[in-house]
């Protein structure tokens, strides 16, 4: 029940900071929630809204009194955010932060002596909008959430931490720094540089007249999805990781060039045995609703192609209050169903989508 009652200090409210408070006053509400943020609009819409109780426009002695202390600024940032707040806060604070690379913050608290004072975090959700005005109450539902506590850290705050994290609907997972940084460099960043490699491959690969970009099929644009992410975020994030990704970059060189040995030898069964036992694994990945790498709802309709046909489907979904993220033609229908792609921010819209439509009499195919 003292959880009810603390207080939480915040560095920062974007998307995961804002998102974070939120849900700290939804399941806290007599909590007490200080912000600070560099521009001055998202501390007004916090203070307005109800999730702060009080924004300061310096990080200063109002954190003294917090029981909790997020991080939620850029990973250099974070770091002289931590120097400023070592004199500040009470020797039982726990500062925590929200980025996706933890050995740099982990190094910069050893540097400061404040190892006891620290339990990094990564929250392994996002979206593609960003800022306060986007952030939810609701983002971190059934989302993991990485806890990296070093051993000096008392153990009654380790769980009093992982309780929080749980109640505002996240699954803790504890682990070292180090295996986090393997870990995700595994399953998102590298991911991020093949999907962008792959794609300048296509773009410099290309005719004058530009076939691959005319028939680029939904197949290759789900796989470089992640590839439209923020460059400036992305240039931090491996900056930060570099060794973790070299290595898994190094492994995957490693395996395209089995890859390409089995082609020039025309070795079919290779092929077929990696394929085989991709899809085997990827078949068997726990399916969460919220994720590192977010997924996209898809909805294919056949319409037919006259004036008002889209139109008409927007409305039926409108009038139905079905929000659509995006809604366009599929000029190439390569391992695709329906010439109309529908694309929606949640499973439950796409869901909801369907239904409509196929009372209409809509032919519908649904794909994530």
């Amino acid at each position: 029940m003292i959880m009810r009652f603390l207080t939480f200090g915040f560095v920062g409210i974007g998307l995961i900071g804002g998102s974070v408070a939120k849900s700290l006053r939804s399941v806290y509400p007599g909590c007490k929630i200080i912000v600070y943020n560099r521009s001055a609009e998202p501390r007004v819409m916090a203070l307005n809204d109800g999730t702060a109780n009080v924004a300061v426009s310096e990080v200063h002695e109002a954190f003294g009194e917090c029981d909790y202390i997020f991080l939620c600024t850029p990973v250099e940032k974070n770091v002289e955010y931590l120097k400023k707040l070592k004199p500040l806060v009470k020797d039982d604070c726990i500062i925590t932060d929200v980025g996706s690379v933890k050995g740099n913050i982990h190094q910069a608290v050893a540097e400061l002596e404040m190892q006891s004072m620290f339990i990094g975090g990564h929250p392994m959700a996002g979206s593609e909008k960003t800022s306060y005005e986007h952030s939810s109450d609701k983002l971190l539902e059934n989302a993991y959430y990485a806890l990296t506590p070093e051993d000096c850290v008392p153990s009654e705050r380790v769980e009093e931490f992982t309780q929080i994290i749980k109640d505002i609907g996240a699954i803790p997972i504890r682990l070292s720094f180090q295996e986090h940084d393997r870990v995700v460099a595994a399953i998102s960043h590298l991911p991020h540089l093949i999907a962008s490699s792959l794609v300048n491959l296509v773009k410099k690969s290309d005719s004058p007249q530009e076939y691959m970009k005319m028939i680029a099929a939904g197949g290759f644009k789900d796989i470089t999805r992640i590839a439209s992410s923020s460059p400036e975020m992305w240039e931090q994030i491996c900056m930060t990781n570099t060794e973790n990704i070299a290595g898994m970059l190094q492994s995957y060189i490693n395996d395209l060039t089995d890859v390409k040995k089995a082609l020039d030898q025309k070795n079919g069964h290779a092929i077929y045995q990696m394929i085989s036992e991709s899809r085997d694994y990827r078949d068997n990945l726990d399916d969460h609703s919220n994720s590192i790498i977010q997924k996209s709802y898809n909805v294919y309709c056949d319409i037919i192609d006259e004036s008002g046909a889209i139109a008409t489907i927007a409305t039926i979904l409108a009038t139905n209050g079905v929000s659509i993220k995006n809604i366009g033609i599929i000029h190439n229908r390569e391992f695709e169903e329906g010439v109309l792609k529908i694309s929606f921010y949640n499973e439950a819209s796409a869901d909801q989508a369907i239904e409509q439509l196929e009372k209409h009499r809509y032919k519908v195919f649904k794909r994530n």
